[in-house]
């Protein structure tokens, strides 16, 4: 769904000079929309609930042009068979709380699956710590035009009022919703699977400490009740402790992790980097992250990287489908398996790029062949997991494609059959 926010709108102009003032325009062609989803056979539908779209102010009265578009919509698709999956968005407690409320209080008759926060690792890096994102808070060395924010502090907080903000939310939800609409909610990441460069004793141990500050720095307190121990040490006191009490809710807080996954990256230690002064995340990571094993190559940055290489084209995604095995059976062994999602996955093309991209094809199709010999591999796993690929503008060819791979048909039975 195309969302279009008092930040975005600033943020206009800062990716490749596009803005999200027209966008797809579902706001007016919400039908046409969903009517192409049933032409291409999709199941399920994942959009976000604009806050500032449904309370202007941040707080306060309802806006209800915004209410009623979002209970078009969803009319829309649940006359269609549809599951529809919201994401919600922001960190304030207090008020995110109440905006919860106003969406599980108006929609929560249809709607089955909230997810609190898409991307929260994301939002709270590139957010506070490159000021690639919006708020584009940063501090230099860390950043590009940085005016405000300190990349050494502001990621972590940020993260922990995400975190609070969404228990709260689930609280809420659990206590006064959930036994008379019969949904879940849950919380959405990113996650790549990260592979050791070498055979070396220190990449074995650099790549178990991106595991923890990429996905533990959400996964561990949801499942245990704090961070990981390797983020206390190194982060210290610039990582915000949790009280007893805040420990006790933040724990169990969801029904399900939506996990957004699209390939593995190797890394390689480097521990020097914990040496210096003043660090960021990523020094606090004390990694080098790179797409292949091929120690010449342009090292990777993640896409949200302020200081990413202007010169590089950006390229397809390696597909690597054993990586989301991996990253699933992790899921299974290190947070005594939790229901799963796999909210978005896919392959990136450039832009206005011909539809006969059958390397999108070809991700699609291993990585649904991974998922499913996922499944069959765990017959003790409990999670519903779920492909959901994203419906871009223009893409009705390729989707209609996707309809004759074996796997997603075969995928689509075992899953119905789950439920």
């Amino acid at each position: 769904m195309c969302i279009r926010t008092d930040l975005q709108l600033k943020f206009a102009g800062k990716t490749n000079g596009a803005n999200g003032d027209i966008a797809c325009d579902q706001y007016h062609k919400y039908r046409d929309d969903v009517q192409l989803m049933v032409d291409t056979g999709l199941e399920a539908y994942r959009f976000s609930i604009s806050w500032s779209r449904l309370i202007p102010n941040g707080r306060g009265p309802v806006n209800p042009k915004g209410l009623q578009y979002y209970n078009n919509l969803i009319n829309e698709l649940i006359s269609n068979g549809y599951w529809a999956f919201p994401s919600k968005m922001m960190i304030v407690q207090r008020d995110f709380t109440a905006y919860a409320d106003v969406c599980f209080r108006k929609f929560g008759d249809r709607v089955l699956h909230w997810t609190t926060m898409n991307e929260g690792n994301v939002f709270a890096v590139g957010g506070y710590n490159n000021g690639s994102l919006p708020p584009q808070h940063c501090s230099l060395p860390f950043g590009v035009n940085c005016t405000r924010g300190n990349s050494s502090t502001e990621p972590y907080l940020a993260s922990h009022n995400i975190l609070l903000a969404h228990t709260s939310a689930a609280r809420l939800y659990k206590e006064k919703y959930q036994d008379k609409q019969h949904g879940f909610i849950g919380i959405n990441l990113l996650a790549f699977w990260f592979i050791p460069l070498t055979n070396k004793t220190e990449d074995a141990i650099a790549t178990q400490r991106a595991k923890d500050f990429l996905i533990g720095w959400y996964a561990d307190p949801l499942v245990y009740g704090d961070y990981p121990d390797v983020m206390k040490k190194i982060a210290g006191s610039r990582l915000p402790a949790f009280a007893n009490l805040e420990s006790n809710q933040v724990k169990g807080s969801f029904d399900f992790l939506g996990l957004n996954y699209y390939f593995g990256l190797y890394i390689k230690d480097n521990s020097s980097k914990l040496s210096m002064e003043v660090r960021d995340f990523f020094t606090d990571m004390a990694i080098e992250v790179s797409v292949s094993r091929d120690e010449s190559e342009v090292p990777y940055c993640f896409s949200y990287c302020a200081d990413f290489p202007k010169n590089i084209s950006v390229g397809e995604f390696p597909i690597v489908p054993s990586a989301l095995q991996e990253l699933l059976q992790y899921f299974k062994q290190a947070y005594g398996n939790p229901p799963i999602y796999i909210h978005e996955n896919g392959q990136q093309t450039q832009r206005n790029s011909s539809l006969e991209d059958e390397q999108r094809v070809n991700s699609l199709h291993g990585h649904t062949g991974a998922l499913l010999d996922a499944l069959g591999y765990c017959a003790s796993c409990s999670q519903k997991s779920i492909l959901v690929i994203k419906l871009e503008e223009n893409s009705k060819q390729v989707m209609l494609k996707l309809l004759h791979i074996p796997e997603i048909r075969m995928l689509n039975q075992i899953l119905q059959a789950s439920v």
